[in-house]
């Protein structure tokens, strides 16, 4: 009986580990994720990364026993289905949008094969101590089980995570940021001017964002999914170089890339400042429901930003994304050859089906 309680705590304490890590690295996800509907672009997982290109999708994801667990499904770029998608501006939400869809897809699927592996060697203790059925029909069977549970916690798992997620961005970045601003406007009079107010509420929204992602790098599980996200850019340079993907050729490659979703979120953060200095309102809820209106211009103004400075590396653009650039030091870490070779088998089966498929990649 002791052991079985005991047992039992184990598998609690680990699932709560993963679902932590899972809620993590959702608040991290618009900087976990890059790229745009016509580029190869990827994210970062629990312990794997998943790869994007124009018609495909692919996740690759390491179980603690070395098996590398895939899965891949084809896509249709939303500008081909609408066209008015494609229009500047609107392509920046809807693309961010449909990005984000698929990031929190590809992190249910990372949490399920965590999960899964909790409860594999749940199933293993309990096989062991009742041989009843043969060997292979009873892994069989231990193993969808493990899959339809996976499946069914995810579920409420994502409803919660939503919730959570929306109430944290919007109290963490806008609520927080704007209050802290408008109290320290009532100490000293002299911070109530539209341009010096939105400065001090700027920098304090960066401030919060800066200590944020700083502070769960010191977590291993996170430090962990920032080496993976260094292994996604490292692979899509090698591929935009048209280099073998191979380990070896892969790590001879930064992990900064100018088209990572930390580069974006700066020049969002750094762009918002200007938008709300154009705001007229001055009381506080007027303030703060402009700050949630204006969210789609400002990031599909930012995406337009980010991808004319993909393709122009050394336009005056190109400098506003630097400091996302530099922030990517605290997001990106080297990774290891393991983690690397997480990265090209993605994007390996992601090619292949975009190749299947009769896809065309542009490059930046």
């Amino acid at each position: 009986m002791v052991r079985v309680v005991g047992k039992d705590h184990l598998i609690i304490v680990r699932f709560l580990r993963n679902y932590l890590r899972f809620l993590a690295a959702v608040q991290l996800l618009p900087a976990l994720e890059g790229g745009e509907e016509t580029l190869v672009g990827g994210q970062a997982v629990l312990e794997g990364v998943m790869m994007r290109s124009p018609h495909a999708w692919a996740i690759a994801c390491r179980k603690p026993s070395g098996e590398v667990v895939t899965m891949s499904e084809p896509l249709q770029r939303p500008s081909e289905k609408h066209k008015w998608m494609a229009w500047p501006i609107v392509r920046g939400v809807m693309t961010l949008g449909y990005a984000m869809n698929l990031g929190y897809r590809a992190l249910r699927f990372s949490a399920n094969v965590a999960i899964e592996d909790v409860m594999q060697s749940e199933n293993h203790v309990e096989t062991a101590a009742t041989a009843v059925a043969p060997a292979q029909s009873a892994a069989e069977s231990a193993k969808s089980q493990n899959r339809e549970k996976a499946v069914t916690l995810s579920g409420w798992l994502a409803a919660v995570n939503i919730v959570i997620s929306l109430a944290f961005f919007i109290f963490m970045y806008k609520y927080i940021p704007l209050l802290a601003a408008t109290e320290l406007k009532r100490i000293d009079p002299a911070l109530g001017g539209r341009i010096i107010f939105n400065l001090v509420d700027g920098a304090i929204r960066l401030s919060l964002f800066l200590l944020f992602i700083s502070g769960v790098s010191l977590w291993k599980d996170i430090r962990r999914v920032y080496e993976y996200h260094g292994a996604e850019h490292k692979t899509v340079f090698a591929f935009e170089n048209g280099d073998p993907l191979t380990t070896a050729s892969v790590q001879k490659y930064p992990t900064f890339h100018p088209r990572c979703g930390t580069s974006f979120l700066m020049t969002v953060m750094l762009i918002s400042i200007g938008f709300y200095m154009l705001v007229p309102f001055t009381t506080f809820w007027a303030r703060f429901a402009s700050r949630i209106v204006l969210l789609p211009v400002i990031a599909g103004v930012s995406y337009e930003i980010i991808r004319f400075a993909a393709k122009h590396r050394g336009s005056l653009f190109a400098l506003m994304t630097a400091p996302g650039l530099w922030l990517q030091r605290i997001t990106t870490k080297p990774p290891s050859d393991e983690q690397a070779q997480c990265a090209i088998v993605a994007l390996d089966h992601a090619m292949l089906l975009e190749k299947e498929r009769g896809g065309e990649l542009v490059i930046a």
